[in-house]
């Protein structure tokens, strides 16, 4: 996989040369495309950039254990080729039909030199996050970060047709989980622990299309703004991320087709980001040097400003 392309301003005095944020990723229309839910990376035009190529590793989180919600592909991905080439372990959960995706992610972690473990089952059951908690520091002996990352969304195109069975599982997966995730990682999680959260635009800017899933995104942040308050006390750090319209496979099989040729051009960069693009992010609120960052919410959403 090639670099991204840089600007034409050349390095002089030892400095790298600048990338054009515009263009440093495909900047044109996206084809029209769609799939079943919940969508797989390999069916995708052009496939997602996790960084498989570019992310560089230095030794920011070695010797840590990471559990990441969604990470068989999109940001989840993107975050656990990072941790991984950081020096942490990777567990990770998908869905079980999701299983060639996650397959190529723990590839990718062990291509790192680093353990990887892949957890199928749903979100939308306390028990299976309690057992992805467990399983997790069974297998990788401890447990020092968790990114609640994973996400359901599907648009609709009036409060009609949203149905009570949709709405259950937007806000199981968004947020219930997120809280029995936490609530079953604190007996393992000592000072210094990072619990990262993954909101989104949609939370502060709500499209009338995605109706419950921005609320969920809103609740997302507050939730992470009181948990950061009540876990301070015990040395854990709480924050999140908030992306704005990322490539993943989350879009193709939950937008119209329409939406898909336009995605992202709305932003001032004018395009769509790519996971790679927001692991940076994860990277920094994770590092434990970043040990006066709390109740942050760090947004990476092509010039859309949060608030």
């Amino acid at each position: 996989m090639s670099l991204p392309p840089t600007s034409d301003i050349p390095a002089s005095g030892g400095h790298a040369p600048l990338t054009d944020p515009r263009t440093a990723y495909a900047s044109e229309r996206f084809p029209g495309q769609q799939q079943d839910y919940p969508g797989w990376t390999g069916a995708m035009d052009p496939v997602p950039d996790h960084g498989e190529g570019s992310y560089h590793g230095n030794h920011r989180l070695d010797g840590l254990a990471a559990l990441i919600t969604g990470a068989d592909s999109g940001i989840g991905r993107a975050v656990a080729i990072a941790y991984a080439r950081e020096g942490a372990d990777v567990a990770f959960t998908h869905l079980p039909e999701e299983d060639s995706d996650a397959a190529q992610t723990v590839q990718l972690v062990e291509d790192a030199g680093q353990r990887a473990l892949a957890l199928p089952g749903d979100l939308r059951h306390e028990s299976f996050c309690q057992d992805a908690v467990a399983q997790t520091v069974e297998t990788l002996g401890r447990l020092d970060i968790l990114v609640n990352n994973a996400g359901f969304q599907m648009s609709v195109d009036s409060l009609e047709n949203l149905e009570t069975s949709q709405l259950e599982r937007t806000f199981e997966t968004n947020v219930y989980s997120l809280l029995w995730l936490a609530k079953a990682a604190l007996a393992h999680l000592h000072p210094g622990a990072s619990i990262i959260n993954t909101t989104s635009i949609q939370g502060y800017h709500p499209s009338s299309t995605l109706l419950d899933y921005a609320a969920t995104k809103a609740a997302i942040v507050s939730l992470t703004h009181s948990l950061a308050g009540s876990l301070g006390e015990r040395g854990i750090r709480v924050n999140a991320v908030a992306p704005g319209p990322i490539w993943t496979p989350l879009q193709p099989p939950t937008q119209p087709v329409e939406k898909i040729r336009n995605f992202g051009h709305d932003t001032p960069l004018g395009r769509a980001g790519q996971p790679a693009e927001l692991a940076g992010a994860y990277v920094y609120l994770a590092d434990p040097s970043s040990t006066y960052v709390s109740g942050t919410v760090i947004g990476v959403t092509g010039g859309r400003y949060l608030g």
